[in-house]
């Protein structure tokens, strides 16, 4: 572990400032640091301690942060994961999420300064994410656990400070969203009929995975009517079936989360999860005379590769929100009651899987392993 002088000694590492909260958090608004919300202070004691569960050269970058491309070492993760109250052990899934918004594929740049309301989704699977209790039952994408608070606020922070996705300058968003603060979830694999995420994105399945998406906030599903897995399935599709989200004009990869009750009604029907995505990608789709004109002018192009023969005139043609048949992310998270939800993406985005692992290339069974004596 890195000792307190190691890091003190590091060019840049420190700022003197009162020991006080207010005086901490007076001097983070002036900096403009934060996300508006109160900060941990990131004494070198606390980044010490975070770092403990480092096993990398904590200034040497792991990635960079667009849109300024900042160097994302790990003792400036380990300042704002302090900053969000993260526990020390929580600080792994930090960098491993890090790592995956930064592959090309994510897409982070656009996502960062885009107009669209978009954040960074973190899904975490395995079984570090049980180890340090993350909630994937009830109110999972809400309030009240603190591994998914703060690995998300953590993340986000560092995009910020790092990154410099600071609002009206690197985040161009209209409007933001109140997921722009933390967006973090581990799926609920017990209530699962199916393989999970981890698994289907190809990792065993005691592997601990992050996968991140460029996402909008959910849109809730209410189906308590519904008594078939085809009935929920057809609701589910007409609620992705939007006229404005961007999923309407790019092949995106949305997501749709089903809550376990849900979920154990689909399944016991017969449906597996590729016949969940196949029946989502047949019915999920919009009139093209549902958008306006100057949509239609703008945006037939697009659209050409997914509808034979498309033109103008056609007003009653139907145009797929999911491009292809495994087009679409399905998860299971929630606790009781007959709700789903659907969550659009930014469009032009992948999501991207990363497992924790250690330099080696061995997973990392538990969290312990990592800490540093």
């Amino acid at each position: 572990m890195i000792e307190l002088e190691q890091l003190r000694a590091i060019p840049g590492a420190v700022v003197e400032a009162d020991d006080d909260v207010e005086a901490i958090n007076e001097l983070v608004l002036a900096r403009n640091w934060g996300d508006g919300l109160p900060v941990v202070a990131p004494t070198a004691e606390r980044v010490q301690a975070m770092l403990a569960f480092c096993d990398r050269p904590v200034d040497q970058p792991i990635a960079m942060i667009p849109p300024r491309y900042g160097e994302a070492t790990p003792l400036r993760l380990a300042a704002n994961a302090v900053m969000a109250g993260c526990r020390p052990e929580y600080f792994p899934l930090v960098m491993l999420a890090i790592e995956a918004l930064c592959e090309e594929k994510f897409n982070l740049y656009g996502i960062q300064a885009t107009t669209h309301p978009c954040s960074t989704l973190i899904v975490v699977n395995g079984p570090i994410a049980r180890e340090i209790g993350m909630n994937s039952g009830h109110n999972a994408f809400g309030p009240g656990n603190r591994a998914n608070a703060t690995i998300g606020r953590a993340v986000r922070l560092a995009m910020w400070n790092i990154g410099g996705a600071i609002p009206a300058s690197g985040d161009m968003a209209t409007h933001g969203a109140p997921s722009k603060y933390t967006y973090c979830i581990a799926e609920n694999e017990q209530a699962n009929p199916w393989s999970p995420l981890s698994v289907e994105m190809g990792f065993p399945a005691d592997a601990t995975t992050v996968t991140v998406y460029g996402a909008e906030a959910p849109h809730n599903v209410n189906d308590h009517e519904s008594l078939s897995g085809e009935g929920l399935l057809r609701m589910i599709a007409g609620t992705i079936a939007q006229t404005g989200a961007n999923n309407i004009y790019y092949a995106g990869e949305p997501l749709v989360v089903l809550g376990p009750e849900h979920a154990a009604s689909i399944a016991k029907d017969g449906y597996a999860k590729a016949d969940v995505k196949k029946y989502l990608y047949e019915h999920a789709r919009v009139r093209l005379g549902a958008l306006s004109d100057h949509n239609i002018e703008r945006r037939l192009v697009q659209w050409k590769p997914y509808v034979e023969g498309l033109s103008f005139e056609q007003r009653d043609a139907l145009l797929p929100v999911i491009k292809a048949e495994d087009g679409v992310h399905v998860i299971v998270v929630g606790g009781a009651g007959k709700h789903s939800m659907y969550i659009p993406t930014f469009g032009p985005t992948r999501p991207v899987t990363l497992a924790l692992k250690h330099r080696d290339g061995a997973l990392v069974k538990s969290i312990g392993e990592l800490r540093q004596a």
